[in-house]
């Protein structure tokens, strides 16, 4: 469909209807649109299409700004508005019907209704055809009237599309789309080709159900004489039973994976791979994904969201993100969930304990209770099964231990050297002193390497809890 130079610097747009939340899919265009201008040195833009007074809300677009920034997609300039934009959209249907092409029409609805009941009655197609598009202007009555787009009757039309190919659509099957409604209000399929073209946008990204409008919109750019943007339709994403993502699938909102505890960058990392590919690369950077991202590498077909999945990209991202920057993203993870905030004395003890505490863990939640030993205080509450591994056995065994960390060196090798040696006196493995030391330490049955605990701890708080688990 594009028609505009191959050297002109790619302008991309994310247009969502703040009639709701930002959905994982609308995420998912916005990723995409930013992925392939930032890859390219463009510019990627946001409009805001609120033209449904009804249900266009400010807290929506709020929302929606705050999904879009915790993703970390940055979009240049303000965002824009399609309402404050209404007299430009007219102000183009009227130059569309002083070069003929568009028309006034001037049936009412009941007579468009009476058309198509006669044409179902005779097997005809519903399809409206209006007697005012080639009437003479002097017979144009003083009454209401819609502004009409003059489509072709006849032949098809065939728009290439970067992601589907060459598509082909019967222009019989096109009606004279409605532009301007009778109290003289744009409809969102003008005003979406006018700010497009306005916004110098030369690549429209968006979801394979807009493909069909493609086929009207092109109209507009015909009637206009204006350059066309390249088109991608990506595919939509399905849940785990092959239906389309919805509500009985889990969570769909990108606000509901922050809230989760997800990481952005693991999150961006996943969307990124829903309906597009670079080889067999699974896991990859933001700067990676920018470098490859391209067109070529969509689907066609549907993705499926799977929640392992992205688990387990989120769980890398955790592992390779840098201690201090991980510890700024849970920090805010905190704030946004409304918990309390951490202290400077838990913020060191969690930048310490962080290449432990990474490890396993794959959400922010999963990240704070690994770090329990550090963020709790004396004395400890525990667990049930850290409670059941202090029985009086393990109790009288770690009050062994307490005289030798009193003077040991606190380092790895000298800790797991006075722990083995312990086990071995009881006739045990260290294996089964791991458990009563965890209860002791974090208070939990699962924890990070009870070594780390104790390094991080260090050697009097360590001491400490030894001492009021076997007391």
């Amino acid at each position: 469909m594009s028609d505009r130079p191959a050297d002109s610097k790619v302008v991309t747009r994310f247009a969502p209807s703040p009639t709701g939340a930002l959905h994982i899919g609308g995420a998912r265009t916005a990723l995409f649109n930013w992925l392939y201008a930032r890859g390219r040195g463009g510019t990627f833009l946001l409009r805001i299409e609120d033209t449904d007074k009804a249900r266009s809300t400010p807290e929506n677009t709020d929302a929606i700004l705050d999904g879009l920034t915790w993703l970390g997609l940055d979009w240049e300039g303000a965002p824009i508005s399609q309402a404050a934009r209404a007299d430009r959209h007219a102000e183009v249907a009227h130059q569309l019907l002083e070069a003929g092409k568009a028309y006034k029409c001037y049936s009412t609805p009941e007579e468009i209704d009476a058309f198509r009941e006669a044409a179902r009655a005779e097997g005809r197609s519903t399809l409206f055809r209006s007697p005012w598009r080639d009437a003479d202007p002097a017979s144009h009555p003083d009454a209401p009237f819609v502004v009409r787009i003059k489509a072709p009757r006849d032949g098809s039309t065939t728009l290439h599309d970067a992601v589907q190919g060459d598509v082909t659509w019967a222009n019989d099957q096109l009606d004279d789309m409605v532009l301007l409604r009778s109290d003289g209000s744009p409809v969102y399929m003008l005003a979406v080709v006018v700010d497009d073209h306005d916004m110098g946008v030369t690549h429209v990204i968006r979801g394979d159900d807009h493909l069909n409008n493609a086929f009207r919109q092109n109209l507009i750019y015909d009637g206009m004489g204006w350059p066309k943007p390249v088109l991608a339709h990506i595919p939509l994403i399905f849940g785990p039973d092959g239906k389309k993502l919805s509500k009985r699938h889990g969570a769909t909102g990108a606000a509901e994976y922050r809230a989760m505890g997800y990481p952005a960058a693991g999150m961006r990392n996943y969307l990124a791979r829903l309906g597009w590919s670079h080889g067999d690369d699974e896991f990859f950077t933001d700067a990676q994904a920018r470098d490859w991202f391209d067109l070529d590498g969509i689907n066609k077909a549907p993705a499926r969201f799977d929640t392992k999945k992205l688990e387990n990209l989120c769980g890398q991202h955790i592992r390779a993100a840098e201690d201090a920057a991980l510890l700024h993203e849970l920090e805010a993870f905190l704030a946004a969930s409304g918990q309390p905030a951490l202290t400077e004395t838990q913020r060191d003890g969690m930048l310490q304990a962080m290449p432990a505490l990474k490890e396993r863990a794959k959400t922010f939640p999963e990240l704070i209770e690994k770090a329990h030993f550090v963020l709790a205080s004396r004395p400890l509450d525990r667990d049930e099964k850290a409670a059941a591994a202090l029985d009086d056995v393990s109790r009288g065994i770690l009050s062994e231990l307490t005289p030798h960390l009193q003077t040991a060196s606190w380092n790895r090798d000298e800790l797991e050297g006075i722990v083995a040696a312990l086990a071995e006196a009881h006739g045990t493995k260290l294996g089964k002193l791991a458990g009563p030391l965890r209860a002791a330490l974090a208070g939990r049955a699962v924890s990070p390497s009870i070594f780390d605990m104790m390094l991080v701890l260090g050697r009097e708080e360590t001491i400490a809890r030894l001492s009021d688990a076997t007391a």
